[in-house]
């Protein structure tokens, strides 16, 4: 059974946030629920490769191939509770230039279809950061 308890404190300008045990634990498998499912996506689907090669300058076939098996091994990492603060570390760069690439030019429509187009982005980011500040415990 999970209990959900997320308290954010904001104190002289630093954000904290306090989570339970149940609740990391409940953020652990969908952080690698997404992970896991996106990098097989990466590897199974062509269109999606297409799609990532089609960006431009940075994917390639070999880039697409290489953040796919990166998100499928740290998802598994956060899954199995081993090294999750060091997991995290790649797939916030992941998710930061996935944000800049692919959704900093909807800017150009205005800041609030860019916070639409960005919205899960965001809260991967959010959730990866949490993991990451308390990967340390079980």
């Amino acid at each position: 059974m999970f209990t959900l308890f997320i308290h954010i404190v904001l104190q002289r300008g630093e954000i904290h946030i306090h989570t339970s045990l149940s609740t990391i634990k409940l953020i652990r498998y969908l952080v690698a629920y997404v992970f896991i499912t996106s990098g097989l996506m990466k590897l199974l689907s062509p269109e999606l490769g297409h799609y990532l090669i089609s960006l431009g300058p940075p994917f390639s076939q070999n880039t697409v191939y290489v953040i796919a098996i990166i998100e499928i091994i740290c998802g598994i990492f956060i899954l199995v509770n081993k090294g999750v603060k060091l997991a995290t570390i790649p797939l916030i760069i992941i998710m930061i230039a996935a944000l800049l690439l692919t959704k900093v030019s909807s800017l150009q429509s205005g800041f609030v279809q860019f916070s639409f187009n960005a919205r899960l982005d965001i809260v991967m980011l959010v959730l990866l950061y949490i993991l990451h500040s308390r990967g340390i415990r079980k």
